[in-house]
C-alpha cells in the first residue's frame, strides 16, 4: 500500500466527506453492536459512527501509521487498530462493516468481497464505496504519464488502481450470502479552485504511489511537470477561474441473511 499524507488528503475535506456521508444515510436503521470502519484513514467516519451509535463498539482500521495519528487525536470512543484490511479477520462478528474509498486498492474483489460478508454477523450490514477512478479520464492520463517517461519501469509497480468490476459482479459475488442488496453509482461534480487543483487533489491519493518509487527528486519533478501539463489540457479552467472535476463512485448497502 502506499503511504499517505494527512493533511494532502484532508486538503479537499468537503468533497471528500461528501460520499461518505451520503453512504451513511443508506445504512438500514437498527441496533449496532459491533462497528467497523475499514480504512478508517483519519477517522472522522469512526468517530461519526461512534457518535451515531454510543451503545456499539466501534473499531477504526487502516494500514497507515500517519493516517491513525490524526485519527487518534479525534475525540470519540473508538478503538484504533493498525492493520491492512487483506489481513483482517474480525474475533466477534461486525453488525456493520463501513468503507469510504479504501477497498478500490487491493486486489481480487471476487475473494474479498464475500469475505467480508461472510465475516458480518446474521443480519449485519456491509456498506461500502469505492471510486470509480480507473475509468475517469484524469487517470488515464495518469497511466500515460507513467508509461511514456524514462520513470515507466519505475513506476509499474505503483499501477494499482484496477477496471471497476460491474454492478452484476458485485451482485454475484454478494448474493449467496446477503439478501438485501442495494448498488447505485453517482458522478460528483467537483468545482475545483487554484492552481493545478485536480494535481493537487490527486496527491493526497492516486499520486502516492507514484511519488513514492520516484525517490529521485529530479526524475520526480520531471514526472510531475510532465503529468500537470497533460492534466491541465484536459482540464482548463473556466473563465471564474473553477476547474469542474467529475468523479463517479460505486456504492453498495448489502445485508447478512
Amino acid at each position: 500500500m502506499p503511504s499517505w499524507d494527512p493533511d494532502v488528503y484532508e486538503r479537499y475535506k468537503t468533497y471528500r466527506d461528501r460520499p461518505a456521508l451520503d453512504l451513511m444515510v443508506q445504512i438500514p436503521p437498527r441496533d449496532f453492536n459491533e462497528i467497523w470502519d475499514l480504512g478508517c484513514g483519519t477517522g472522522e467516519h469512526a468517530a461519526l459512527l461512534a457518535a451515531r451509535h454510543p451503545e456499539a463498539r466501534v473499531h477504526g482500521l487502516d494500514s497507515s501509521p500517519d493516517m491513525l495519528a490524526a485519527a487518534r487525536r479525534r475525540a470519540g470512543d473508538v478503538n484504533w487498530v493498525l492493520a491492512g484490511v487483506e489481513a483482517w479477520t474480525p474475533e466477534v462478528a461486525p453488525d456493520l462493516l463501513f468503507s469510504n474509498a479504501a477497498l478500490q486498492w487491493l486486489p481480487d474483489h471476487g475473494a474479498l468481497f464475500p469475505r467480508l460478508a461472510a465475516s458480518l454477523a446474521r443480519g449485519g450490514v456491509f456498506a461500502c464505496q469505492m471510486p470509480m477512478a480507473f475509468e475517469t479520464q484524469h487517470h488515464r492520463i495518469l497511466r500515460e504519464t507513467a508509461e511514456a517517461g524514462p520513470w515507466a519501469a519505475l513506476t509499474a509497480s505503483a499501477r494499482l488502481i484496477r477496471p471497476t468490476p460491474s454492478m452484476d459482479d458485485y451482485y454475484g459475488w454478494l448474493a449467496p450470502l446477503c439478501g438485501e442488496i442495494d448498488l447505485w453509482t453517482a458522478t460528483y461534480l467537483h468545482a475545483l479552485e487554484g492552481d493545478d487543483p485536480v494535481v493537487e487533489w490527486m496527491r493526497g491519493t492516486a499520486l502516492r504511489p507514484y511519488l513514492d518509487v520516484l525517490t529521485d527528486p529530479v526524475l520526480r519533478e520531471a514526472f510531475l511537470d510532465a503529468f500537470r501539463a497533460r492534466i491541465a489540457a484536459a482540464f482548463p479552467p473556466r473563465e471564474d477561474g473553477v476547474t469542474l472535476f467529475p468523479f463517479p463512485r460505486l456504492f453498495m448497502v448489502a445485508t447478512r441473511r
